[in-house]
C-alpha cells in the first residue's frame, strides 16, 4: 500500500463554525488507513461565489494515506453526512465542507472525484492556509507553487488568521 501525501480543505459558515471544524478533525483522525500529519491555522474568510451569507472558517490538513482518491472522497462525504451537512444551493451556506485539494501530484478527473481540486487556483481561502503547511508545494497542472498561487489571488476577499486551532 502506497503512502500518499494529501491536502484536505475544511470549511464551515453555519452555527458553531469552530466546533464543526473540530468535530470534522476528530472524524478525520478516526479513518482507518489515514494519518493526519499537520493542521494549518484557522482563517476567517469572506464567502466566494454567493457573497450574501455568513463568513467562513477555513483550514487545511495534511495527511498521509493509502486510500485511493475516490475512497478518500467517500470517507469525506460520509463525515459531512454524519455531521449534518445539508446540500442546498451551489456555493451557499454549509455546516461543513471537506474537499480534497491536492493528492500527491495526481491529476485525475473521474467519477466522484477530481484532483487537484478544479477551483484550487482561484480559492484564496484555501491557498493561504495551504501556504502555511507547504509554500513550495507545486500545483501539478499549473506548475506554480502554492505561494505563487496565493499571491496571485491577493485581491479575492478577506482571509484573516484567527486564534482558533483545530483540536482533533
Amino acid at each position: 500500500m502506497s503512502d500518499y501525501r494529501v491536502f484536505v480543505g475544511l470549511g464551515s459558515n453555519v452555527g458553531d463554525r469552530a466546533g464543526m471544524l473540530n468535530r470534522a478533525g476528530q472524524e478525520l483522525v478516526r479513518i482507518a488507513g489515514l494519518n493526519v500529519v499537520a493542521w494549518s491555522p484557522v482563517y476567517e474568510t469572506d464567502p466566494v461565489g454567493k457573497t450574501d451569507q455568513p463568513k467562513f472558517l477555513n483550514a487545511v490538513c495534511e495527511l498521509r494515506t493509502g486510500l485511493a482518491p475516490a475512497e478518500l472522497m467517500r470517507e469525506l462525504l460520509s463525515i459531512e453526512e454524519r455531521l449534518g451537512r445539508t446540500r442546498g444551493e451551489r456555493w451557499g451556506p454549509r455546516e461543513i465542507d471537506l474537499d480534497i485539494l491536492l493528492y500527491d501530484g495526481v491529476v485525475q478527473d473521474g467519477p466522484g472525484v477530481t484532483v487537484p481540486h478544479p477551483e484550487l487556483e482561484r480559492r484564496r481561502f484555501v491557498l493561504v492556509p495551504l501556504r502555511e503547511l507547504d509554500p513550495d508545494l507545486v500545483h501539478p497542472i499549473s506548475g506554480m507553487t502554492i505561494r505563487e498561487l496565493a499571491d496571485a489571488c491577493s485581491g479575492q476577499g478577506r482571509v484573516q488568521r484567527t486564534s482558533y486551532h483545530i483540536k482533533a
